[in-house]
């Protein structure tokens, strides 16, 4: 954690007044700054495994995906239940020791802009030429490519999710060999590729394909979906299954 931490600032008005130690910063990280205390669990964790919030000039608290907004900022674990438990408890307030508004969709937003960051990925790696779509096209793919990940439609049928499953273990020995990822829809996906009906994608060794699995990875933690970095298994399977989402199997 960074050690030029600012000098304590009397409270504004409408603030309570603490003599808790200053959490915010004044400015974005800088390149070196490898941790933060999230101001829920008062855990000093990685950036990487951490929101920037920014108290924006009209008042309001911004999320700060990207780490380089200017102004007054405080970080949160990347889960969608530490920054429910900070809009409910009215951490931010105490936090910037400044008088702002959060919107109480503010969960739902960086869902959203962590899903567009995501798929945003899985384009350019489309125009790089680093993906194949359809489930003939990763079948080939996965017996003879170089792979960066496997991609299914959150409502991909269960039978050619197991078939191309089968595929990775027969390649890799019995292990799976890849990340899985399994957290977008087919609409999503469509989307994001410019192509109809997206169900199954392989991922091709790559930049592209990297960033990509670490922003899918940052989305399923922040859903609960697997664990924080470094507790889960070394090839992460992103999973929302489709009977939790109502969502009909394809194949």
């Amino acid at each position: 954690m960074s050690t030029d931490t600012p000098a304590p600032a009397e409270a504004p008005d409408g603030v309570a007044p603490t003599d808790e130690p200053v959490e915010y910063e004044e400015r974005p990280p800088r390149k070196g700054d490898v941790s933060r205390r999230c101001i829920v669990s008062r855990e000093v964790m990685p950036i990487a495994d951490l929101i920037r919030f920014v108290a924006a000039p009209d008042g309001s608290v911004v999320p700060d995906l990207k780490r380089n907004l200017p102004g007054r900022g405080v970080w949160v674990e990347a889960t969608r239940a530490a920054v429910e438990t900070a809009v409910a408890k009215k951490m931010f307030a105490r936090s910037l020791r400044a008088r702002v508004t959060v919107d109480p969709g503010l969960p739902d937003l960086i869902d959203r802009l962590m899903t567009d960051y995501a798929l945003g990925t899985l384009g350019l790696a489309r125009k790089a030429g680093q993906i194949v779509i359809g489930f003939a096209k990763v079948e080939a793919a996965v017996a003879r490519e170089r792979l960066g990940g496997i991609v299914h439609a959150a409502e991909a049928g269960a039978d050619g999710v197991s078939k191309l499953t089968a595929a990775l273990k027969r390649r890799f020995g019995g292990e799976i060999g890849c990340p899985v990822v399994r957290i977008f829809t087919g609409p999503q996906l469509d989307l994001a590729l410019g192509r109809s009906n997206v169900i199954h994608a392989a991922l091709l060794s790559g930049r592209a394909a990297e960033i990509f699995i670490e922003r899918a990875s940052a989305l399923g933690r922040y859903r609960g979906e697997i664990t924080r970095r470094g507790e889960g298994d070394a090839e992460p399977r992103i999973d929302e299954h489709a009977a939790t989402s109502g969502i009909q199997p394809q194949e």
